[in-house]
């Protein structure tokens, strides 16, 4: 059964309200304007990738949490059932293939980057470990101030509470597989 894709507006006050935080300890929790969690709340705008990543690191949730309906171990993941998230002219777009899963502790995420674009990502919580394999493309990652280079078939694994970017120099977009693990199996929900 299909259920019902969240909205990043009703899930970010879901979350804020379980948390009992008020607008201001959000924005200061997650580095997002007050202003703009209000107007995303309300659903007067809809946030692009990068602010999606700031709000979800700032709650320490899983990304898919805002952009798929939860499926039992069982599902197979429909088209209707993903959403692939990204802002009108982003450079970047992504979708869940698997969404968050608690027993297993893990977001797998399909993201495509464009030609000549930059990502930079805030530090995730301590001891969060992402593994990047690239599908189609060259990847330009950055860990800290380290840059790798990852061709279609390479993979790398990291520590992901650290800033870390992704970069493609290249005049073709850019697919990856981003695996996101959640230390001790959880991330909080």
């Amino acid at each position: 059964m299909t259920q019902a894709l969240p909205e990043p507006g009703r899930m970010l006050k879901t979350l804020r309200l379980a948390r009992e935080w008020s607008l201001s300890q959000t924005a200061a929790q997650t580095g997002v304007s007050k202003a703009m969690l209000g107007q995303i709340e309300r659903g007067e705008s809809s946030p692009t990738v990068a602010t999606l990543w700031k709000i979800a690191t700032g709650f320490n949730v899983p990304f898919s949490l805002f952009i798929t309906a939860e499926a039992s171990n069982a599902e197979i993941l429909r088209s209707e059932e993903t959403r692939r998230w990204q802002q009108q002219n982003s450079a970047m777009q992504i979708s869940s293939l698997f969404p968050f899963d608690p027993q297993l502790g893990f977001d797998m995420l399909v993201v495509e980057l464009a030609a000549g674009a930059l990502s930079e990502s805030s530090a995730h919580d301590s001891g969060v470990i992402e593994h990047v394999v690239v599908i189609a493309g060259e990847l330009q990652l950055a860990i800290g101030e380290q840059w790798h280079t990852l061709k279609a078939g390479e993979g790398l694994r990291f520590q992901a509470d650290v800033s870390h970017s992704y970069r493609n120099s290249s005049t073709q977009s850019v697919r990856f597989h981003s695996l996101i693990h959640y230390p001790g199996g959880k991330a909080n929900r």
